[in-house]
């Protein structure tokens, strides 16, 4: 199940990289970028995510050479118990917020697990400034499609 996780993960990453260097291509100054793509269906395991609904990226920025500068929207990641939403603000080349717009709240249970998985996993992404961070015990399904979303926004912000 574990590999039927990065397999959509890495589906969904290759989608929102094929937008960035197209938008990399372009010349310099400020770009915003929609990208659409799928994600596998899961098999129903505490790991995977189901659905198969269109997720995009949004980013609202700049990126001179190196520097990135804005806020960055990861893909919106539908999971079994709801979607997954994420946003970074990026300052000079380094992710300095982490923003959940969206997590999942099928049920009390659901945002019960999203309310303690967020901080964690938002101190520890600021910390490691990228999405390769452990997952949080007990909150596998959102911990992943928080990190899926969360790498769509950085690949935005070419981090």
């Amino acid at each position: 199940m574990k590999t039927r996780g990065t397999v959509a993960a890495a589906v969904a990453s290759a989608g929102i990289l094929l937008a960035g260097w197209q938008a990399g291509t372009q010349a310099g100054g400020t770009s915003i970028i929609t990208a659409t793509g799928t994600t596998a269906e899961g098999s129903g395991g505490a790991s995977g995510t189901n659905g198969s609904a269109p997720h995009s990226a949004t980013t609202k920025g700049t990126t001179s050479g190196t520097t990135a500068a804005g806020t960055f929207t990861g893909a919106a990641v539908q999971t079994r118990f709801g979607s997954v939403q994420v946003q970074i603000t990026v300052a000079g080349g380094t992710i300095t917020d982490v923003t959940a717009l969206h997590l999942t709240d099928d049920d009390r249970k659901s945002i019960q697990i999203s309310n303690r998985a967020a901080p964690v996993l938002r101190s520890e992404v600021l910390a490691a400034q990228s999405a390769d961070v452990q997952t949080v015990s007990g909150a596998t399904v959102t911990s992943g499609a928080y990190l899926t979303s969360l790498q769509a926004a950085i690949d935005a912000a070419n981090l």
